[in-house]
């Protein structure tokens, strides 16, 4: 082969191999697209150096852009000894420098400091730029769909979603004919569905991850990859997203990586934290499983992070040792420290009432600081140290009240939806601890000093339950011998006991027990005020108790107190039902309607759902094979004002008028289309005998034979009259005869 440097290379027979070499010659990048300017670098020291970087080039990992702290370069100036504020660093290529741009630009370092990253070759292009401005031109808009459009619907319906086989259905509900299928989709998802907390998404599960849906068509609007996950979990303003899998995160060589990635250091890690606006992730933590006095793992609680109410901070906590809280959106911990709590079990937010909200408006309207988020922790006995339970301001940690509990086995916090109660529910036991009672620490969160009412029972309490936006609650207590160990086909009896706060008195008063049940579950109505009771669970009993709690006092006032004859009279039992085998029940939004289901993960006998008014009557039932689960949508906040509710309330009597007239209309076209559809039976009955008539005087025709004999006429035949005596009672009047 001959090679010639001018005009290129050649072989014996004089071929021009130029062009082929040109294609394929290995390009080297000796250009400067590979470094980067990092600016709002903290300025320190050179004693400083060493660790800055090291922190540095973690953060950059943990985005997916991993960088030595060998390729990072520092200036400094000469006169105070200190660095500049800016680092250069230098990847392997220019693709990196740009994720890592794209990555790292606005990532807040800490409290003070926020990088700001451009391309070295582009800082003589900011240097010399052209001073005059320039107006951009508009991007085209480009119009989205409303993802609470729903809430618009003229005839105000609710909808449920139902998951059977591998169809996911989205349903309105309403009166009969107003009842359809708004959406539904085969092979939505691999496990289940969840609603968001205020209805905005379906989150749809799958091996690979998690898929957000939302508006009119139910389009994808966002997904979270997390491969086998099983567990999610959404803050409580929809502003992120908790997911969990048992398998560890294990990221493979050449995977994607990105904001919306894992990193290598994400690896072994089992929980994830997600902003659903951008899909980014935020952080992720392993799976913590307690301990039990054995040294077995104990089932992983979950939620495993706990929000607070306003989305600011998430909590985690690590059994016997401390409360770790994060702040949103950097998922900093914050003030660089946990609460170190010794033997700390478990703890809970105060969620915000409509007063709290009200409160916190005016405050930012009017510039004042608003008010601090609180919560309240336990632990138990160590040594000759008593149980304790603690309520703190959060973010300034105070403490606001503590109380010592004796002899106590367990504790379970539970926080009225308002944040006006917080009751502890205290599972003690004995000296010689062979039997367990019940005592419930109730704390008074609105009045000076938390004052603490305690309701001291004999029994042991399987359940607990606070009445929304009301100042009762419902217990299910019992003393069967099998409470702790039933067996297959074995029923607990239980009593349940309703307890109302006496304001006058400041303490909770029992107001009715109902002895003798089988019901294992309470349900209150969104609403307040009505309450079912339900057998869950159950192979032998599935009854369902309907119950008002202010049947007698519809024009009750607010906070207005009772006489003793009135005390426990309002309890008013409204009906009994029974949905077979029955795993779940929950109401609906408007507290009018409540659903129950018997889901094939639990068994495979008549599944299916039924929905009932709050009375307990049947409205539709549906026994379906495979069906697995039902889901009403929640509803967020009403947008209108105190005011505007109160004069909806005043005129309510307007409004029902427009309502009856409406279900007098609906109930009069079910009636003519019944009655259409039997005088069309009765047509089809009446051609069909005129036929059969000639068909049979055709036949005897042609047979030979003598025509049937004619009918007589309807005024001949024979007429037998029935006389109905029909009572009705037109008045009523009750008289109380003095004795």
């Amino acid at each position: 082969m001959a090679i010639d440097g001018v005009n290129g290379i050649h072989d014996d027979e004089g071929i021009d191999y130029s062009d082929i070499e040109a294609k394929y010659k290995v390009q080297y990048d000796e250009g400067l697209d590979n470094i980067l300017v990092v600016d709002g670098v903290p300025v320190i020291d050179k004693s400083k150096l060493e660790k800055l970087l090291a922190r540095i080039s973690k953060e950059f990992g943990r985005k997916g852009a991993p960088i030595k702290p060998d390729d990072m370069h520092v200036p400094w100036d000469d006169k105070s000894g200190k660095s500049k504020g800016i680092i250069f660093m230098e990847f392997k290529n220019a693709d990196d420098a740009a994720y890592a741009m794209a990555a790292m630009n606005g990532h807040p370092f800490d409290a003070k400091h926020t990088f700001s990253v451009n391309r070295f070759i582009d800082v003589e292009k900011y240097t010399n730029m052209d001073e005059n401005w320039v107006e951009p031109e508009p991007e085209p808009y480009k119009p989205k769909e409303h993802l609470r459009a729903w809430l618009g619907d003229p005839q105000g319906r609710d909808q449920y979603a139902t998951y059977r086989g591998d169809q996911v259905e989205i349903h309105w509900h309403g009166k009969p004919s107003q009842c359809e299928i708004a959406h539904e989709r085969n092979g939505w998802t691999d496990l289940y569905v969840s609603w968001s907390p205020l209805g905005t998404y379906l989150a749809s599960l799958h091996r690979q991850g998690v898929r957000l849906w939302g508006g009119s068509s139910w389009e994808a609007q966002q997904r979270f990859a997390h491969p086998f996950v099983k567990l999610i979990d959404f803050s409580p303003c929809e502003n992120y997203l908790v997911t969990w899998s048992h398998d560890p995160i294990v990221v493979p060589e050449g995977a994607q990586q990105g904001p919306q990635f894992f990193s290598p250091e994400d690896e072994g890690n089992n929980i994830a934290v997600w902003d659903i606006k951008t899909g980014n992730l935020l952080r992720t933590f392993p799976s913590l499983l307690p301990e039990s006095e054995d040294g077995t793992k104990r089932q992983m609680q979950w939620p495993a992070l706990k929000w607070s109410a306003d989305d600011k901070f998430v909590g985690r906590v690590t059994p016997g040792s401390q409360i770790s809280v994060y702040e949103l959106p950097s998922m900093r911990l914050h003030d660089k420290k946990s609460i170190k709590i010794e033997g700390v079990a478990d703890f809970e937010w105060c969620p915000h009432g409509e007063k709290d909200r009200d409160e916190a408006e005016k405050a930012e309207k009017a510039g004042k600081k608003v008010k601090e988020n609180m919560l309240a922790y336990w632990t138990p006995e160590v040594a000759n140290q008593p149980a304790r339970v603690t309520v703190i301001n959060f973010p300034t940690r105070s403490i606001l009240r503590q109380k010592n509990l004796f002899n106590v086995t367990e504790c379970k916090l539970y926080w009225q939806n308002q944040g006006d109660f917080l009751c502890v529910k205290v599972d003690r036991h004995t000296k010689t601890k062979k039997s367990i009672f019940c005592n419930l620490e109730i704390f008074r969160v609105r009045e000076k000093d938390f004052p603490v009412e305690v309701v001291e029972l004999k029994d042991a309490v399987t359940d607990f339950s606070w009445e929304p936006k009301g100042e009762r609650f419902a217990i299910i207590s019992s003393n069967d011998p099998n409470l702790g160990n039933p067996g297959p086909g074995v029923t607990i009896k239980t009593d349940v006991s309703f307890y109302q706060h006496v304001r006058s008195k400041g303490d909770f008063k029992l107001i009715r027990t109902l002895p003798g049940r089988t019901s294992n579950t309470i349900r209150w109505s969104p609403r307040g005020r009505h309450v079912v009771l339900a057998t869950v669970g159950s192979s032998t009993k599935s009854e369902l108790e309907f119950w008002d709690l202010d049947f007698n006092s519809d024009d009750r006032r607010e906070g207005a107190e009772k006489s003793e004859k009135e005390w426990g009279a309002s309890v008013q039992h409204l009906g009994t039902a029974d949905h077979y085998a029955l795993t779940d029940a929950e109401w609906d939004p408007s507290g009018r309607y409540l659903a129950t289901s018997a889901s094939a993960w639990r068994h495979t006998l008549e599944n299916g759902y039924a929905i009932w008014d709050f009375r307990g009557q049947e409205l539709e039932k549906h026994i379906l094979d495979r069906f697995k689960q039902f889901l009403w949508r929640p509803r967020p906040r009403t947008l209108l004002t105190k005011e505007q509710l109160r004069q909806v309330r005043r005129n309510l009597k307007e409004y029902s008028r427009t309502f009856d007239e409406e279900d007098a209309a609906e109930e009069s076209n079910v009636s003519a289309e019944l009655i259409a559809q039997r005088k069309r039976l009765v047509d089809e009955w009446n051609a069909w005998r005129i036929r059969a008539k000639e068909e049979l005087a055709a036949d005897r025709s042609r047979s030979g034979k003598k025509p049937a004999p004619k009918e007589k006429p309807k005024e001949e035949e024979a007429k037998e009259e029935i006389e109905v005596w029909i009572d009705e009672v037109i008045e009523q009047i009750e008289e109380e005869v003095v004795e």
